[in-house]
């Protein structure tokens, strides 16, 4: 496992929190020239606003940057209503809408907001179907049906369409979540808590066999990456958390030898210092060292 080769970019994750403080984050990220935004979904988290009203406030207050849910809540989420909903803010943000899914978790949560706990397998099933539902209503056919074990549609009218080919990135951790992104999914959203740099390697073989075996090339999917840490001065003390130096050294080796393309930043420290910091001296220093390591070759996968 190595470089795919794929184009770089570079984001701000934030939670759903206070309204006021999130859009003068995201408008911050959109003049520094981030390239997109991802919005964590708990709806079951009662201090935190809804992740997708959310996003269609910060879609219509931006021109440029990107958005997705940092994965949405599919087992409080119903496919059908998720797919007009992306599509819905597809049309409306001008193709700056792509959407992230998860199989779920906190099942405790979640039962207590009325939605149904589920085993691991079954989580990674519904996923599987909902990514087919969710795909059907994206279609231009006049009426479409499934019938599965989670979710079916009974002649369901498809419609509004997204207005540019738009991406479903798994957040998948698991062997089979992993299996169904190399098959299904338009790329692949871990976090770095969870999923720590040396147990990418692992992550990308199972994806990369299940996207062969799918007739798929592996450098299609993309990979990105959400890292939280903090950029500040002095001794590095752990990964992500030190100078900018450091900052560039790890993120240019999760490219390289990595095979990461895009990361989406969580600050750990406060949000104006850190998205400028980010945005203004991490950024364009990665870029050029990738650029370098690669061969300044143009020919980078879109």
């Amino acid at each position: 496992m190595a470089d795919y080769g794929r184009r770089l970019e570079f984001g701000y994750s934030t939670e759903p929190g206070r309204y006021g403080e999130v859009l003068e984050s995201v408008l911050l990220a959109e003049r520094l020239g981030l390239d997109l935004v991802g919005i964590q979904d708990h709806p079951y988290q009662g201090r935190f606003l809804d992740t997708w009203t959310l996003l269609s406030a910060l879609a219509a207050r931006t021109e440029r940057i990107r958005f997705f849910p940092d994965v949405s809540n599919l087992p409080l989420r119903h496919p059908p209503l998720i797919a007009k909903s992306a599509a819905t803010l597809d049309v409306i943000s001008g193709g700056r809408f792509d959407l992230g899914l998860g199989a779920g978790g906190a099942w405790e949560a979640v039962e207590a907001y009325g939605g149904e706990r589920r085993t691991a397998g079954e989580a990674v099933s519904a996923l599987e179907e909902a990514i087919t539902v969710i795909r059907l209503l994206w279609s231009e056919q006049r009426s479409v049906r499934y019938d599965g074990r989670f979710y079916s549609l009974r002649g369901a009218h498809p419609g509004p369409l997204p207005v540019h080919d738009m991406g479903i990135w798994l957040g998948a951790l698991g062997p089979r979540s992993l299996e169904l992104t190399g098959r299904l999914a338009n790329g692949w959203v871990p976090s770095s808590p969870f999923l720590p740099p040396p147990r990418l390697p692992e992550a990308h073989a199972r994806i990369d066999d299940a996207a062969e075996a799918a007739a798929r090339r592996p450098q299609d999917i993309r990979r990105l990456y959400n890292i939280d840490g903090l950029i500040a001065d002095g001794l590095g003390q752990g990964f992500l958390v030190g100078p900018v130096e450091q900052w560039v050294e790890e993120l240019t080796g999760l490219v390289i030898d990595g095979g990461m393309d895009t990361f989406v930043f969580f600050p750990r420290g406060p949000v104006d210092r850190q998205l400028s910091l980010f945005a203004e001296e991490v950024v364009p220093a990665v870029r050029e060292r990738v650029a370098r390591e690669r061969g300044a070759c143009p020919a980078a996968s879109p």
